[in-house]
């Protein structure tokens, strides 16, 4: 009886539960047809990967090889075309992630080196015995000691001088005036110096001793002098040198050193000095080997002989690049071993991989030569992130496959170049799993070299032929200290 009462009332019931179902369900066969269900398309699946290495594509699903899991599918973004990605902007902002715009302007090229003082060797004084001679007596001097315009050094004697003068003047007690002038004529050659001479003409008399003078005000450099030595006649009596000037030595980079030319204003700054401004005069013409730097020699007035030779500075100098040139921030840039990469800022919130090709760098600043426009966004904080969420799709890989696969590249420095090619000290082909060592590279026809010279630091591209290495692109590179 209960049981057939309880069937009873879920029999009453059904109609009512379908029809809370379905509104429309007790509407059949009153002309009012179902709307047809809506079709939601699949989106796209750009490949397989298991979230734990997620490095690593396969083509369709199973189980990964790695992990004992299934394979994920990687989905497409709504309107990708393979080369760009999209994130979302309010993630973007909680990332804080920064664009800046690629600007044309001049690069504030900077410049810092090591120096060294050093003695003015134009404004030293070499003092050279001229026959043979004895020394008498030494003046109580050491090397190093400052001297004045004049000052008493060392008293000599010198046999020859003393005949010669004896003859001189014998004959002009004679007054044969020809033979007198033969005689004065052998005085000078015997090289008895004009204060002598003079003395001798004048006084009548004989001049046994030679006293030698300081010519000039300076610091006594060499004095090896000692009463009694025996000297002969090309004995060093002295060396003097100058402090009214002293030279600048400074030591500068190889890739930096045709930043620099004669007359240009360096500023110095020594230990407990005050700044100075010293003007270039020469870059040397030999380069260190072993340092790879370039000598420049500046000159420092030194009017209260504060400055002394083998004190240490620090010297700088800033310049304007000469022409204007693509910038954008050095952040900005993902370096490769192939190539360099930044990430475009397109509409949408989508980002694209660009490769580029880099000119000089300069503080924050970084030249573009090639790959980019004015006024185009670039990615400069946060990059990271993009750029890892790229590296898993693959899209900086598809960015370089975008170049040619058989151009490397590496930096060098140029030992020479000749009608045989190019003989370069070159750092890792990281692409090519190649070493740096010294080689000689063939230089592939049409590639311009008037302006590489010996010394320079270039970037060099070559192409793998199964006969060599010829060098298809070459630069010349700038770097700061």
């Amino acid at each position: 009886m209960k049981l057939s009462r309880i069937v009873s009332l879920c029999l009453c019931w059904l109609p009512a539960l379908v029809l809370a179902a379905d509104p429309h369900a007790g509407h059949a066969g009153h002309g009012d047809p179902s709307p047809p269900l809506q079709q939601v398309s699949e989106p796209r699946i750009l490949y397989w990967y298991d979230p734990m290495y997620p490095q690593q594509h396969f083509d369709g699903p199973g189980r990964s090889p790695f992990m004992d899991m299934d394979l994920v599918p990687r989905y497409a973004d709504p309107g990708d075309d393979g080369s760009s990605m999209r994130i979302d902007p309010s993630i973007t902002r909680n990332l804080g992630l920064r664009v800046a715009s690629v600007e044309s302007g001049r690069l504030a090229l900077a410049f810092q080196a090591s120096a060294v003082l050093g003695w003015d060797q134009r404004h030293q004084t070499l003092l050279q015995n001229r026959a043979r001679a004895w020394v008498e007596r030494v003046e109580p001097l050491a090397s190093e000691d400052l001297l004045q315009p004049g000052q008493l050094l060392a008293t000599l004697m010198v046999p020859e001088w003393v005949a010669a003068q004896e003859e001189y003047l014998a004959l002009r007690r004679l007054g044969d005036a020809e033979l007198q002038a033969a005689a004065w004529q052998r005085l000078r050659l015997s090289g008895m110096p004009e204060e002598l001479l003079n003395a001798v003409r004048r006084e009548g008399r004989v001049q046994m001793h030679w006293q030698i003078r300081s010519p000039q005000a300076g610091v006594l450099l060499e004095w090896p002098l000692r009463a009694g030595m025996s000297l002969s006649a090309d004995a060093t009596l002295a060396r003097i040198g100058s402090i009214e000037k002293v030279w600048l030595e400074v030591a500068v980079p190889e890739q930096q050193a045709h930043w620099l030319e004669a007359g240009q204003l360096l500023q110095v700054q020594l230990p407990g000095l005050a700044p100075q401004q010293a003007r270039i005069e020469a870059l040397l013409p030999q380069a260190d080997s072993q340092a790879r730097t370039v000598r420049v020699r500046a000159v420092l007035e030194n009017p209260q002989g504060l400055l002394r030779p083998g004190m240490s500075a620090q010297v700088s100098l800033q310049r304007q690049a000469e022409q204007p040139q693509l910038l954008i921030p050095a952040d900005a840039l993902i370096r490769g071993g192939r190539r360099d990469l930044v990430l475009l800022a397109e509409a949408d919130g989508r980002f694209r991989p660009q490769q580029v090709l880099v000119g000089r760098e300069a503080g924050d600043r970084v030249e573009i030569l090639e790959g980019l426009q004015a006024g185009q966004r670039v990615v400069s904080a946060a990059q990271f992130l993009i750029d890892s969420e790229a590296s898993l799709r693959g899209l900086l890989a598809r960015a370089a496959e975008d170049g040619d696969p058989d151009l490397h590249s590496a930096d060098a420095m140029v030992i020479y170049h000749d009608e045989d090619g190019l003989m370069l000290e070159h750092g890792p082909f990281e692409s090519l799993g190649m070493d740096g060592m010294t080689m000689q590279f063939e230089v592939a026809p049409g590639v311009d070299l008037s302006d590489i010279a010996e010394g320079d630091a270039v970037r060099v591209w070559v192409r793998q032929l199964p006969d060599g290495l010829p060098v298809v692109r070459i630069r010349k590179r700038e770097v700061q200290p």
